[in-house]
């Protein structure tokens, strides 16, 4: 069932430069989405207009058939998307169980737990923290959220390549066990292997390849 849709999206900066151009594009629950594309693509503001954070030149950004403006960018963003950053994001003086217990629903400790971090790790300052621990704390966030879509901008951009792999199967996992709608944005080749659905820009159009 479609999620997420893009309806003749077309995007352009201020001085003109159209970015996306006519893009149509339907994101099912149970899937996971790879958008591929050349540094200056339009990769990651395709990911804005789908969270939320940026809206259309042109066309509309539907959630389950609604433009999602019309209950607002604000609740979109709150109550149906997840948000996971390459540079994390994390509050810097709070430990892993209270940067999830910040948006979670549901227990803070067993999720992060369930990514690779021991019980002394979720307590720590995640300073402390390796970056391939902190990017689980970020995705045990998105997790934890009741939130139907993950969207995820490079999400292994600065882990090595074992905690890249683990990563990308988490994700992977959250889309065909736990019915999540997940959308990455990525350079790695690796990363695209693992999608259902590879979504690539190119000279501002969107092409579609399904995996199987």
């Amino acid at each position: 069932m479609s999620k997420l849709e893009l309806k003749n999206v077309s995007y352009a900066y201020e001085k003109g430069r159209n970015v996306l151009q006519n893009i149509s594009a339907e994101l099912e629950t149970g899937k996971m989405y790879a958008i591929l594309g050349p540094s200056g693509s339009g990769k990651t503001t395709l990911l804005s207009l789908l969270g939320g954070l940026d809206v259309p030149t042109q066309g509309s950004v539907l959630f389950d058939g609604e433009d999602i403006t019309a209950k607002g960018l604000e609740y979109h963003r709150r109550n149906r998307i997840s948000l996971i950053f390459q540079s994390y994001n994390l509050i810097d003086y709070m430990t892993p169980i209270e940067n999830v217990q910040l948006t979670a629903r549901l227990d803070a400790e067993p999720i992060l737990v369930r990514l690779g971090l021991t019980k002394d790790e979720v307590s720590r300052n995640v300073l402390k923290l390796s970056g391939g621990q902190q990017q689980r704390a970020a995705i045990a966030r998105a997790l934890a959220s009741d939130a139907p879509v993950i969207l995820a901008d490079e999400p292994t951009g600065n882990l090595d390549a074992d905690t890249a792999r683990e990563i990308t199967a988490i994700l992977k996992e959250s889309a065909h066990t736990f019915g999540k709608c997940v959308v990455v944005v990525t350079h790695s080749g690796d990363v695209a292997k693992q999608a259902d659905m590879i979504l690539e820009i190119k000279r501002g159009h969107l092409n579609e390849y399904p995996r199987y």
